[in-house]
């Protein structure tokens, strides 16, 4: 039993058409497929609504992997009811415009300081990352804003693909993220590429293309220990 993750190749889909194959003991539904994304990877879950054949129901939560199970508020389908899942698409492309933004961020300062990123989590609009700093450079701030708006004005496209574990490992682009520490049992690895710019292994959504993200400000930096810097941005139109 597992879930087809449509968000994957598809994260424009809106809105989409499943069966649900199992209901748990605490009314959550797990369907053969769902664009509503699953918390992972700093990443929040979507948000939006699940309508049947004489029902309809609030979807709130998003968890899982291989099966993804959705909590509902106002009631659940039957197992091998035919469902239409509708996203709430405002939050979802925020989303997507904040994760785009911040992997707009790790290129730009992988490519002008050398430094990796170690952790980072998200809301729409907003964001936190950490990097392997210490000290950070005078005029750091001004400066990573004003690199990374010029790469949204570039408006570089962003591809998706899907690597073999082995290609992926081979890929030199890849190693600062770490593709070695996906499990074993991860066969595919799922690249964004942000043409020109950055390339990751990521399970994310992202917009088509950086000019699409809006403006980057950089709000606060914090120091998160010796070598470890926090830089706080939000997204505005």
């Amino acid at each position: 039993m597992t879930t087809d993750r449509l968000y994957l190749r598809d994260a424009q889909l809106r809105e989409f058409d499943a069966t649900v194959i199992a209901v748990d003991d605490e009314g959550r539904v797990a369907l053969d497929a769902t664009a509503f994304y699953a918390t992972g990877g700093g990443q929040p879950h979507d948000t939006g609504t699940l309508e049947w054949d004489g029902g309809s129901a609030a979807v709130t939560d998003v968890r899982g992997h291989d099966v993804v199970w959705h909590t509902v508020s106002g009631g659940a389908p039957e197992v091998g009811a035919g469902v239409t899942g509708t996203l709430d698409w405002d939050r979802r492309h925020a989303l997507m415009r904040t994760h785009t933004a911040l992997h707009i961020l790790c290129g730009v300062i992988w490519n002008e300081w050398g430094k990796a990123v170690t952790g980072g989590n998200m809301e729409p609009l907003s964001a936190r990352m950490d990097f392997e700093f210490g000290p950070l450079p005078d005029g750091f701030a001004p400066r990573v804003t004003e690199l990374v708006n010029a790469e949204i004005a570039a408006d570089r496209p962003i591809k998706v693909s899907f690597l073999p574990r082995a290609r992926a490992l081979a890929d030199d682009d890849l190693i600062r993220t770490k593709v070695n520490l996906i499990p074993e049992s991860v066969t595919e690895i799922r690249v964004v590429d942000i043409v020109g710019l950055d390339k990751q292994a990521d399970g994310g959504t992202h917009v088509p293309s950086t000019g699409e993200v809006g403006r980057f400000e950089v709000t606060k930096t914090e120091s998160k220990g010796k070598a470890n810097k926090r830089i706080r941005i939000a997204i505005r139109d």
